[in-house]
């Protein structure tokens, strides 16, 4: 999926591409028509504006024409011209009703209309002609166009009464009728004719039609005065009855159709009626659940009566004697009536045997098939029996026709199934010469013919294929007691009993961890133990998966041997006798497939959504990586010939099958497979888009449809049985298919049809491989058996014996003949897999070697080692008892089989006796070489779970059992001398002391028990003295010693197995999840830190140490397999890191702390559409306050004086011209305080570019001259440029958002071009909140961003298309930022809050590893800042300690310390010369810097120091150009440093913390002031674009004002106190302060004479400024409701206007500070200034969006006639002054964030300026006006 949005809250009728401009289409319905642009993955709408051209209307039909002109009809019959998104002018009554279709073609246009005209127009919309179709020879009244096309001389209509016309145009009043049909109401009658090929339909259009089955055309049609429900024909064939919906009937002649009689005998719809074989009755049967018997010849008089049913009737049938009426009813009885009386038949034996003329009825015996056997619902609608052909056809509610034979007996038959109608069929007759099927839709309105081909023409015609969707269904369906299919072999029928659902899947762990993490809190935060320095490493894995996979093993290009066992894809190279391992995958892989280059690998497994890993055989690294669409497992997969696809099956209900291209990671089709299990997936070599799959009961031929298959069910006629498929190939043309049979069949198939079988095995052929020049063939007979190229002749056999195994093969042979499960041919070999685990290679001269062997399915849990010799033994429930070698020979070095399958055993300490525990309670012991019995005991019922000698001389045996006792026997005596009792459940583990003395015991209770042997009483020993002891073995998983190997999720899986080292120092653990650990002994305290192993699937049941530490066993449960690791020491790993994960839990040590970082973490993002207000205003909105009249109102002819003007205008002498729009010109701002890496060079440094609040800005050094990009929509929080020469100048910026729903104000990224501001591509992202950091990669084609989300997910796109390649969570804490090596694609590096991890993108999936620690001291995981690369795969992270890390692949391998002193915030990557410009927060010195430049592997680095001032510098960005760094601060500052000279240019200065409340223009100068919560005052020069001046105040300043001359400045302080500055001198000339909270305004007097000061405490104070800098108070306005907005003087400085948070203004006269309540007298005041947000003047600027957000500011220019604000959403707006009317009309202008303080128009109103609240920029916009 390419784009979705929201359409529209009403019903859209038409959408249409403009095809004359590219990513543009139109929508239009209801009271609407929408503009839509595709840019990316974002489809953006603007809506039609009607304005005055038009009436806003439904709009039904539209197409789009050149020049951006669209045309539409609308409902009232007018065509619409649109121009852009404006109506430019209507073509009134185009039609006389509402247009449905409009077609453009090459002449022009043709509208067709409800008016039943069509209308042709040129192609500028003058109208050419028209065509009334109801004055034409075919027109009728009410007819209504509903679809019309155009094409050269021809015109095509659709009407709404279903015809299809052709009009050719010089011969418009005869149109061709090409289509009828029944138009609207329900279809429900049909009746054929007795003799002639006819059809006769009746409808509730009250029409009945006559249709011919031969030309396939309407022959007659009558119109009726009543709905019809059925229909029958007389069997002369001369009448016609029609059966009504208002229970009338009437009878036509088919000759005339005049009507011969009508009756009226029911009131409710009469549903069905017949005539008798004999034509003597007519038989009707209504609603009113009764049959009335009419007379033919007595002129249809009624003769007899039915009433036996009590619900309606639905069927009848007459006897062929005519003397018998059968009915069916709605409640699904079936009653007898003798005929014509109509007394019912209630002795069965009556109707034995009689015969029926026809049948549709559908209950009774002759049909029960058509029902299905378990369901008793009513849903079949008619039936139809051809006893001729011995078939039946029935029509149901869900639009299919079934095909039945007849009769058919037993419920559930097997059918065929067509599709076609698209809801209930309501009727379905066989024609007279059951040539022919006729079916009618009730809904679809629609008739239709089927052809009848007969069985014996079907054998024949091989070449009639049935119909491509599901005709051949042989009943999908159906589940009728199939006698004819086999019984299942027993092998086959236990594995498809096999369930590959887990409780838990691996997927639920983070999850289950999150919920647990609540409750564990207070545990996690101790310190928790170290990890050990200790690791393993897989090197050898003993087993292989043939009991429930097949297919499975393979020869690499290079001869080695690649298969799987467990979730581990094993490469055996047999020459070396070693193993590497693909260890991807987390749970049981189940199938396993090879690229035709024999180098990839495809594995599918188990899970929840489980995935297929396609992977590299030489380096055993992912390549791709797909999921997403199958449920609990994947079993079959499968290359296609030119490797570029893979077709995959899953195990879910329908098991499902997709077809992907693998490399790019998508799905290309996907459908539902079968019900039951499917075995194998085959793709056809020839033909990419055909494949095959077989399984249970089920061969079926596949072809790619676009993004579904169909599929086509292998035809087996009469020469086969439907069996089950257990292996299937193509042969050797495009055609040819071969299948083995679980019979031992091999059959061949041409395209669909099965033309052959041979018998191939004995017992089911579960593998099949194709050759050049035949086949090979493996069976469960043990026999490989080798093929010519047709199946005629078997070449050779070769049976799997002992005997045949050649002299040097290592291992043993478990049984002759073993079921073959794969066969593979290679290297001059036959390569074997069996049932048994084994794997085999057949020299083609006979010979076997023995390659790899494991245990057979079943849970391996009993694993013993050697006292001295590196060898293990192995016990399981497959009933064998192995000796395995764990040295270099890795082989089976014996094997016995059991009576019983076993769960433990354990050699004697002199390593000659081996004791085994059985699952029957008995146990045995056994001679350690041969194998052959000592002696044996069976003294228990249940499950001997762990047996062990007493260490020393074995002198005592412990049997545990899961009764609950562990027995002590003598060994010597074989005596059994003591017995442990005292366990509340079954015993686990046993371990003895080193003295042989006691014994330890684990319960399935978790109980931890101690006995004294060899007696076994019960001893108490505290947890401290357990420790005190020294055990001969620790295999216990409880105790304090062992608390930490419980996992946080302990609930939901268990520790199964433990074992210590002798050196006790390293407790290996296995659990129910399949990991295997390794834990620091003793592991006290919960949850300690351990390193993890995936490779088992579920369960590690079992793990041991050998003799002498250097080998650790583990054996895996269900997975059968025996694992064995190498042991590597602290020291070791440097050569090679281990694949271990490190500690589950995130560490809860805190990551350092940094209060920048902090407030970066924490910050919430507003989305300016959701935005509040910024003052705490309350009161009724201006909007919303009731007008007071005023006292007199004056009449309307006045002779008083002309109202004073509003505002003094100070340019009087010109013509005023309003304003009539803004443009942005500058802005003094950068967002640094918490973004970074957010300013780069482009151009070769002429040029930056950077942002703040919602716009992007290109900024040139030289000249200071600004350009902007404004479509972002809110606030802009990251940007990174395109470093790819094919994509110069290329910028992403991300921003924030709301929900990630894919709407307006859903979070996006805009990538675009940064010299001509064109928009490339906007990705609507599911990052709710925002996006934080964006990278591209290096070739600069995939883009990379991360979110704001909970998850922080990470995203990568390929932009240009819009499209999504992979998405996943990245971690549960804020990542900061995330890039691409600058040298990939794949590889990237995300880091964040205690994270660093380093990515690859394989396909279409992410995968992960985190940043390992342990290789160095005493480092703990820090939150790290910002990421850099060097060469050979080195990656520096820097942290917020002020440390770089540096990482070589995804293991630290050292710390720069403290690279600067407080954290590192940026760090930037040089693509030229490799060289490192690091940014960090600093206090400037001697020696330091806050910018740092570095060789490529950060040893060395020259400092530079910024000259700003600040007491310590936050470096939030950097980066590199010619010679320069370039470098953004936390204080808004961008710099340029000079590489060589260290100087440093301020390039952009702005606030650094907001709000900016403050803002006052110079009176004549285009200067500005600026006051913000920084506690600076800011002096802006707008010609020459930067900076002049800051004052620093050392307190928040809150607003600032200057003197009517311009000489002073007057600056309100957030404290309270304001202050008078001189300009010239900047010299304080006052300050004062009366007033304990912010001053809000200042304003001197138009006269100079007074200062006004209003504050936050409801005060406005009055100064004199005549009299002095010691600015005494004079006198101040009383009785202010609420806090002071804004202040303004009036032109004669007599009063003074005030705004107050309760949105009301008062007038108050100056100085006195009394409150004017006189409205005439305020509404002559002529004011200085306008700054009011409130009074009637303004009550227009208040919009309806403003319940939670207000308007802010405003400003009236000087001319007085236009009037700007600013509010809460960012917005400013232009509006004429004054604006009395509500909701005044204005323009809005988008670029700050939320929260606009204050606006200003400067002198001569040339500018306007915004400040912003939330964005701390200043935005200076260009007045446009009116030209006079």
């Amino acid at each position: 999926m390419l784009s979705m949005a929201p359409g529209h809250t009403d019903r859209i009728f038409d959408i249409s591409w403009d095809l004359y401009q590219p990513n543009k289409l139109v929508s239009c319905g209801v009271k609407h028509i929408k503009f839509w642009s595709l840019c990316g993955n974002s489809l953006t709408p603007k809506r039609g504006v009607f304005g005055k051209a038009g009436d806003l209307q439904t709009i039904l039909c539209l197409a789009c024409a050149r020049e951006e002109l669209t045309y539409s009809g609308a409902l009232s019959g007018d065509v619409y011209v649109w121009k852009g998104i404006n109506l430019i002018r209507t073509i009134q009554g185009a039609h006389t009703a509402g247009i449905f279709s409009m077609n453009a073609c090459e002449e022009g246009f043709a509208t067709g209309g409800r008016d039943g005209c069509i209308r042709l127009w040129d192609l500028t919309f003058k109208p050419i002609t028209v065509i009334d179709l109801r004055e034409t020879d075919q027109g009728y009244k009410g007819l209504s166009v509903r679809s019309v096309c155009w094409r050269g001389d021809h015109i095509l209509v659709g009407t709404q009464d279903s015809e299809i016309f052709e009009i050719v145009v010089h011969e418009r009043n005869k149109p061709f009728l090409i289509m009828q049909g029944h138009c609207e109401g329900e279809l429900w009658a049909l009746a054929v004719h007795p003799t002639k090929p006819l059809a006769m339909t009746g409808s509730d259009d009250r029409s009945v039609r006559i249709w011919s089955l031969i030309d396939h055309a309407l022959i007659a049609r009558c119109n009726m005065e009543e709905p019809i429900r059925c229909a029958a024909v007389s069997i002369d064939g001369i009448h016609l009855a029609l059966g009504m919906k208002d229970g009338s009937l009437t009878v036509l002649r088919v000759r005339d159709m005049t009507e011969v009689v009508h009756i009226k005998d029911r009131k409710e719809a009469i549903h069905e009626l017949k005539y008798s074989p004999d034509g003597t009755f007519l038989a009707v049967g209504s609603n009113d659940s009764s049959v009335d018997i009419y007379g033919v010849v007595q002129r249809y008089k009624k003769v007899g009566e039915c009433v036996g049913s009590l619900s309606f009737i639905t069927h009848l049938d007459w006897s062929s004697d005519s003397r018998y009426l059968q009915t069916n009813d709605g409640s699904g009885k079936r009653l007898f009536y003798r005929m014509p009386s109509g007394k019912e038949v209630t002795n069965k034996e009556e109707m034995k045997g009689v015969q029926w003329a026809s049948w549709t009825c559908v209950s009774g015996l002759e049909v029960n098939g058509i029902w299905p056997k378990y369901s008793d619902i009513n849903d079949i609608n008619s039936v139809d029996g051809n006893f001729i052909g011995q078939v039946l056809v029935t029509a149901d509610d869900y639009g299919i026709i079934k095909l039945f034979r007849y009769p058919c007996l037993r419920k559930g038959a097997k059918f065929k199934k067509y599709i076609g109608h698209s809801a209930h069929i309501t009727n379905v007759r066989w024609s007279h010469d059951y040539q022919w099927v006729i079916s009618i839709g009730g809904a679809d309105h629609s008739v239709f013919q089927w052809k009848f081909i007969p069985e014996r023409k079907l054998k024949d015609s091989l070449h009639i294929a049935p119909q491509e969707s599901l005709a051949d269904s042989n009943s999908d369906e159906s589940d009728s007691d199939q006698s004819d299919v086999p019984e299942l072999d027993s092998e086959i029928e236990q594995e498809t009993q096999i369930t590959y659902h887990r409780q838990v899947y691996k997927e639920d762990l983070p999850q289950l961890k999150e919920q647990c993490r609540e409750k564990h809190k207070s545990a996690t935060s101790k310190r928790r133990l170290q990890a050990p320095g200790q690791s393993i490493r897989l090197h050898f894995v003993h087993g292989y998966r043939g009991y429930d996979c097949r297919s499975n093993l393979f020869y690499t290009q290079i001869g080695e041997i690649v298969y799987h066992v467990a979730a581990v894809g094993v490469i055996y190279n047999r020459q070396q006798n070693t193993q590497r391992f693909y260890l991807g995958h987390d749970d049981d892989i189940l199938c396993l497939a090879i690229h035709p280059l024999k180098d990839y690998v495809a594995t599918g497994q188990v899970g929840r959504d489980p995935s297929i890993h396609i992977w590299d055989t030489e380096t055993t690294k992912p390549l791709s990586i797909l999921k997403g669409y199958h449920q609990y497992g994947i079993c079959a997969v499968d290359f296609s010939a030119d490797g570029k696809r893979l077709a995959s099956v899953g195990i879910d209900d329908s098991h499902t099958i997709v077809l992907w291209d693998w490399k790019k990671g998508e799905k290309l089709s996907v459908t539902r497979g079968n019900k039951d299990k499917i075995f194998v997936v085959k793709m056809n070599p020839y033909m990419p888009d055909k494949l095959i799959t077989a399984g249970i009961k089920h061969m079926k031929f596949w072809r790619r449809a676009g993004g579904g298959l169909i599929g086509r069910k292998g035809y087996i006629g009469p020469l086969g049985k439907s069996d089950t498929m257990m292996c299937a190939v193509y042969g050797w043309t495009e055609e040819m298919a071969f299948s083995g049979t679980s019979t031992g069949d091999v059959c061949i198939w041409k395209d669909i049809f099965l033309i052959k079988t041979v018998k191939a095995h004995d017992g089911p052929v579960f593998s099949m491989h194709a050759l050049e020049k035949g086949f090979v063939t493996g069976g469960k007979d043990g026999v490989v058996a080798l093929w010519d190229d047709s199946f005629e002749r078997c070449l050779k056999t070769y049976a799997i014996k002992r005997a045949s195994l050649a002299p040097g093969s290592k291992g043993l042979l478990l049984e002759d003949n073993p079921s073959i499960r794969a066969i593979s041919l290679g290297h001059g070999h036959i390569l074997v897999g069996t049932k048994n685990g084994e794997i085999l290679e057949v020299d083609k001269n006979g010979p076997i070697t023995l390659l790899v062997q494991g245990h057979m399915e079943g849970d391996v849990w009993g694993l013993a080692t050697h006292p001295h010799l590196p060898i293990c033994a192995t016990v399981s429930d497959d009933k064998t008892l192995r000796i395995w070698d764990l040295s270099p020979s890795h082989c089976m070095l014996a094997v016995r089989k059991l009576k019983k399958g076993g769960r433990c055993c354990c050699f004697s300490p002199d390593g000659k006796a081996l004791a085994v525990g059985l699952n029957d309670g008995s146990f045995l012991m056994v001679n350690a070489d041969t194998l052959e019995d000592l002696v044996s005991f069976h003294h228990r019922k249940d499950v001997i779970s762990d047996i062990r000698f007493s260490p020393g001389s074995g002198k005592y045996l412990a049997v545990a059992s899961y009764d609950s006792f562990v027995d002590i026997y003598n060994v010597m005596s074989s005596k059994r001398v003591g017995i442990c009792k005292g366990a509340t459940s079954y015993i686990t583990h046993i371990d003895w002391d080193l003295r042989g003395k006691l014994l330890q015991i684990n319960t399935g209770a978790k109980e931890q028990l101690f006995f004294e042997a060899p007696r076994g009483k019960k001893q108490i020993i505290p947890s401290l003295e357990v420790e005190k002891i020294s055990w001969a073995s620790w295999t216990s998983v409880l105790g304090s010693c062992c608390e930490g190997i419980w996992p946080i999720i302990g609930e939901v899986t268990d520790v199964t197995a433990s074992c210590l080292t002798s050196d006790n120092v390293v407790l290996a653990t296995g659990d129910d999840f399949g990991f295997v650990k390794l834990f620091r002994y003793p592991a006290k305290g919960k949850f300690g830190k351990f390193k993890k192993y995936v490779a088992h699937s579920t369960h590690v049941t079992n793990v041991r140490w050998t003799y002498d530490d250097s080998l650790l066993v583990t054996v895996g449960g269900p997975d059968t397999s025996l694992m064995v690791w190498t042991y590597e020491m602290e020291g070791y790993r440097e050569k090679r890191p281990c694949d271990s994960e490190e500690s589950d839990i995130e560490s809860e040590e805190d990551g350092g702390y940094d209060s920048d970082v902090m407030r970066e973490n924490e910050i919430t993002y507003t989305i300016r559409a959701l935005s509040t207000n910024i003052r705490p205003m309350f009161g009724i909105k201006p909007h919303l306050q009731q007008k007071e009249p005023t006292m007199d109102e004056r009449p309307p002819v006045s002779r008083a004086l002309p109202q004073p003007e509003k505002l003094q205008t100070n340019n009087v002498g010109k013509k005023k011209r309003p304003i009539e729009d803004l443009v942005l010109e500058l802005v003094f701002g950068y967002r640094g305080k918490d973004c970074r890496n957010n300013v780069h060079y482009l151009n070769d440094g002429n040029d930056i570019i950077y942002h703040t609040a919602s716009v992007g800005i290109l900024h040139n050094v030289a000249t200071g001259f600004q350009s902007f990009y404004q479509e972002h929509n809110d606030d802009i929080l990251c940007l990174t440029v395109n470093q790819h020469p094919k994509f110069i100048n290329v910028v992403a910026t991300g921003q924030v958002g709301d929900s990630a729903d894919m709407s307006a104000t859903a979070p996006s990224i805009h990538i675009w071009d940064a010299v001509n501001k064109q928009t490339l591509s906007i990705l609507r992202c599911y990052h709710s909140k925002g996006v934080c950091s964006v990278s591209f990669s290096a070739t600069g084609k995939l883009l990379l961003s991360v979110g704001l989300d909970p998850e922080h997910t990470i995203t990568i796109w390929k932009w240009q298309e819009g499209a999504k390649i992979a998405s996943r969570a990245g971690h549960n804490q804020r990542i900061f930022v995330a890039e691409f090596r600058p040298d990939s694609d794949s590889q990237f590096v995300s880091v964040g809050v205690k994270h660093v991890r380093f990515w690859t993108l394989a396909g279409r999936a992410l995968l992960s590893k985190k940043g390992l620690l342990s290789t160095i001291e005493d480092t703990r995981m820090q939150t790290m800042l910002a990421v850099a690369f060097g060469a050979n795969n080195l990656t520096f992270t820097g942290t917020i300690s002020g440390d770089v890390c540096v990482w070589k692949d995804h293991v630290l391998c050292r710390v720069v310390a403290k690279a600067h002193n407080g954290p590192v915030f940026a760090m930037y990557t040089t693509l030229r010369d490799g060289l490192i410009v690091t940014g960090g927060k600093e206090r400037p010195s001697k020696e330091g810097g806050a910018v740092k430049l570095w060789d490529q592997e950060l040893r060395r680095c020259r400092a530079f120091r910024l000259e700003t001032g600040q007491i310590t510098d936050c470096v939030r960005s950097v980066c590199r150009g010619k010679g320069k760094i370039l470098v953004g601060t936390k204080n808004a500052e961008i710099i340029e440093v000079g590489e060589k000279n260290a100087v440093c240019n301020i390039l952009v200065n702005g606030h650094m913390d907001g709000p900016i409340w403050g803002l006052a223009t110079h009176p004549s100068r285009d200067f500005f002031l600026s006051a913000a919560e920084d506690g600076t005052v800011r002096l802006w020069d707008i010609a020459d674009k930067k900076m002049l001046n800051k004052v620093n105040l050392g307190h928040a300043a809150r607003t600032v004002c200057y003197s009517p001359e311009g000489d002073m400045v007057a600056i309100g302080m957030k404290n309270g106190e304001f202050i008078i500055l001189l300009v010239t001198s900047l010299k304080i000339w006052g300050k004062k302060r009366d007033r304990r909270c912010a001053i809000q305004d200042i304003r001197f007097s138009p006269d100079s004479r007074y200062l006004a000061v209003g504050s936050s405490e409801n005060a406005v104070d009055f100064y004199d400024l005549t009299l002095g800098p010691t600015l005494n108070r004079i006198s101040y306005c009383k009785d202010i409701p609420s806090f002071v907005i804004q202040m303004d003087f009036s032109a004669d400085s007599c009063y003074l206007q005030v705004s107050t948070g309760s949105y009301k203004r008062h007038v108050y006269e100056v100085p006195s500070g009394k409150q004017l309540m006189d409205q005439v007298a305020i509404d002559r005041i002529t004011w200085a200034t306008w700054t009011s947000i409130l009074g009637d003047e303004v009550v227009g600027i208040w919009s309806r969006h403003t319940e939670k957000a207000d308007v802010n500011c405003a400003c009236v220019s000087h001319s007085g006639i236009s009037l700007v604000t600013g509010d809460d959403f960012g917005m400013v707006k232009l509006f004429d002054f004054p604006c009395p009317e509500k909701f005044a009309k204005h323009k809005r202008f988008l670029g700050h964030s939320a929260h606009l303080t204050n606006i200003r128009f400067t002198s001569g109103d040339r500018h306007v300026v915004s400040a912003g609240g939330d964005d701390c920029s200043l935005f200076v916009w260009k007045c446009m006006h009116m030209p006079h």
